[in-house]
Parts: C-alpha cells; structure tokens; sequence
C-alpha cells in the first residue's frame, strides 16, 4: 500500500510540474504595448512623456494592428483620439506635418550656388521627404518638390 501511494504521490507531483512547465511560457509571452497615459486628441504631437508600457495577455488580439514599441510612436501625430490605457493603432497615427495644405511656405531652388526662393502655396500637406504639390504664389504655376526639415519646399535637384 505503501508503494503505490508513494507511485500516485510521483505522479501527481510529475502531472502538478508538467502543468507548471507548460502554462508559465503562456505567462512569459505577454505582451508589453506602450499606452497613452494621457488623452491624445486629433493633431497632438506624440511626446515620450505621453506615453507608459502596458501589459496584455498573451491572447489579445487589437482590432488593428498595434504600435509594439514607444519608439514607433514618438514624434508622430494623432489621427484620431487615443484614450489612455488602449493599445495605438498603426493607423491612428501619422508622420508629424512640417507642411500643412493652404498654409504659405518658401519654396527653395538651389543648383550650383544659385538659390531662387519664393513663396508658395502647398496643394498638400507633407512631412520630411516627401513630395508635395506647391502653386508658385508669383506665377500661378504647379511645381513639385520635396519637404525639408526646416518646413521650406526644395524644386530641382
């Protein structure tokens, strides 16, 4: 009798280690999501101070897909409103703006030690690098050029 209670005792024991073993990945493989700490409303800027890391489980699933790091998100502008504590969206949010659509800005011409400025009228709004329609103000003319990071317009090469 002694025997096989010492064998029962072996295999409860063995069975309570398995399950341990087998459940504590699911524990290690929650997810750290950075959340607003903060309301963030449509057009604020994201700061590193908005923002603190929050634990999901390992079954959460977003409804989108969901910024994973902080460094994803600092920087970038909200699209929408995040509410603190939800996990961000990748698109409720969008590369900050230095050139916003109806707003005059100068626009730049350089090549071999010219440089030509003048101002005009951005058919769209853009941030670093990107290509942007703008109306020349004096001509009336539609040219296309590149943001740059202080918020003028550069045409040529």
């Amino acid at each position: 009798m002694e025997l096989i209670m010492t064998n029962s005792l072996r295999n409860i024991a063995f069975a309570l280690v398995t399950l341990i073993w087998i459940t504590k990945p699911a524990f290690a493989q929650e997810q750290m999501l950075p959340v607003p700490t903060v309301t963030i409303y449509p057009g604020d800027m994201i700061r590193e101070t908005m923002l603190r890391e929050r634990s999901f489980p390992p079954n959460y699933r977003a409804r989108s897909a969901v910024a994973d790091s902080s460094a994803a998100l600092i920087g970038k502008t909200a699209r929408r409103t995040l509410l603190p504590g939800e996990a961000i969206p990748f698109n409720a949010v969008d590369d900050a703006r230095l050139v916003t659509r109806g707003v005059p800005t100068q626009v730049v011409f350089q090549e071999a030690g010219l440089t030509i400025t003048t101002m005009g009228s951005p058919l769209q709004s853009g941030g670093l690098g990107e290509q942007i329609r703008v109306r020349n103000m004096d001509t009336g003319r539609i040219i296309l050029g590149t943001v740059r990071a202080d918020g003028k317009v550069r045409i040529g090469d």
